[in-house]
């Protein structure tokens, strides 16, 4: 993966993992935070994957293929969608929107590669064309609520957590929701316009969009997933599944769980003990008791909450039992996804 060039940026610290490749913050998370909350900064996103998709068939094709409704999908109407495993599991996460002639899809850091080579092998005779331009195209975060118009960017809106199409909550209701009045949209823009494109406006980095992330309860594919992980775990029905669909991939476990079952595990948002001075790692694990009944997916820290986290927990875990998470904080849960 090639650096991002707002890494020469004054201030920048490179990230590490999974956000390898742009920078963490600029020198003052906290400030950066704010700015972002408050829809005045913009994040560097350009480590996601970026993928195309052309041809007359393409939007009946990705339909037929993921778990979301996207034939007949209006240009310039953003829609997320995920790729399942036959047995179900969660394995790409697609944010795209069409612009009428080009469906543009961002993926996490990665994933573009694989992502391209399963879509080309399900091409048969249909009239699509699928292309990773990564190395061609950056994306950028805003806390904006809009979507993009005639003659500007391809931009996909994030619905969450309102409930989007036909489909089922395993969290509260959107207007009880943590979340609710949440706004952010990523912009697809050429690599050598990224700098035009930010302007005069303040680089917020990745530690801040991830504490916003984390406390809107926002599953990530690659956090709060592994290769078990199925939708109903972490909520993820309410904006990228449609229950009453075509067939696809997995759709039997998605079914089945919902119809019949709960899932094997649930998410939960935890408040940190603040009095140390680091933050327990990702995969930490989380215990009851003797007992570890989970691990950390996600952690950071929060301009007002202070040290949050995601952690994906036992079904049956106690779920408004104090936690403790290794090597020795104490973690107050809320349950997203209720056991």
């Amino acid at each position: 993966m090639t650096a991002s060039s707002l890494l020469q940026a004054p201030g920048a610290v490179p990230g590490d993992g999974i956000d390898s490749g742009v920078a963490a913050h600029y020198g003052d998370p906290m400030r950066e935070q704010r700015l972002l909350s408050e829809g005045l900064g913009v994040v560097d996103l350009s480590h996601r994957g970026v993928v195309t998709v052309t041809g007359a068939d393409r939007l009946s094709w990705l339909h037929s293929l993921t778990t979301q409704q996207l034939a007949g999908l209006a240009p310039r109407t953003s829609a997320e969608s995920l790729v399942l495993t036959p047995k179900g599991h969660v394995e790409h996460a697609l944010h795209l929107v069409d612009d009428g002639e080009t469906t543009w899809i961002t993926v996490e850091p990665g994933t573009a590669p694989a992502l391209t080579a399963w879509l080309d092998s399900m091409r048969f005779m249909l009239r699509v064309e699928v292309a990773d331009v990564s190395d061609r195209f950056a994306v950028l975060g805003e806390s904006i609520d809009r979507e993009g118009g005639e003659g500007e960017p391809p931009t996909w809106v994030d619905a969450w957590p309102r409930v989007v199409g036909d489909t089922a909550l395993y969290g509260p209701e959107p207007q009880d929701h943590p979340a609710h009045g949440r706004r952010w949209r990523e912009v697809i823009v050429p690599v050598d316009e990224v700098a035009a494109a930010v302007g005069d406006r303040e680089l917020v980095g990745t530690w801040a969009a991830e504490a916003l992330r984390i406390a809107a309860w926002r599953p990530r594919l690659g956090a709060e997933s592994d290769h078990r992980t199925i939708a109903h775990e972490v909520d993820w029905l309410r904006t990228a599944v449609h229950l009453h669909k075509g067939c696809y991939r997995g759709q039997e476990t998605v079914a089945r769980v919902h119809n019949l079952g709960r899932p094997p595990r649930r998410l939960a948002f935890l408040h940190l003990d603040g009095s140390g001075h680091t933050l327990p790692e990702v995969g930490a694990e989380v215990s009851l008791g003797d007992k570890v009944v989970g691990r950390i997916t996600s952690v950071g820290r929060h301009h007002e909450d202070g040290p949050i986290a995601l952690a994906m927990l036992k079904r049956n875990t106690d779920d408004v039992a104090d936690l403790l998470v290794a090597p020795d904080v104490a973690a107050a849960q809320t349950a997203i996804v209720p056991r």
